[in-house]
């Protein structure tokens, strides 16, 4: 299973961004997804998380800019970033909780997998 995090960019302050994080290889389910941020010498921060029935929630600094949504037919999560300003630059992280079937047992395993991360930078 790979976890693919892309659509990052340089923007300017008050435009808006989409990532996208997909799952790919041998996926049998897609759980609960979260994405985070990080800015180098601080902390990783959580910034919006989405449940398998799609409810999102979403850390304060971002509440009524972000939208975080899936597709599970395309095993994908996406976070909508509008209104994007400056200290949104970070780069940010998917995670995800995914099943997939052990060959050799044929029974569904839960991991978690994290992306690889995808630049986020908003000039102001």
């Amino acid at each position: 299973v790979q976890l693919q995090a892309s659509g990052g960019g340089l923007v300017q302050s008050g435009v808006s961004l989409r990532l996208s994080c997909t799952a790919s290889g041998s996926v049998f389910a897609m759980n609960g997804v979260a994405w985070y941020r990080q800015v180098r010498g601080k902390e990783r921060e959580l910034v919006a998380s989405i449940s398998n029935s799609g409810t999102g929630s979403y850390t304060e600094s971002v509440k009524g800019r972000f939208t975080i949504s899936r597709d599970n037919a395309k095993n994908t999560v996406y976070l909508q970033m509008d209104s994007l300003k400056p200290e949104d630059t970070a780069v940010y992280y998917c995670n995800a909780e995914i099943d997939s079937i052990v060959p050799d047992t044929g029974k569904p395993e839960r991991n978690s997998y994290w992306g690889q991360g995808t630049q986020v930078t908003v000039s102001s």
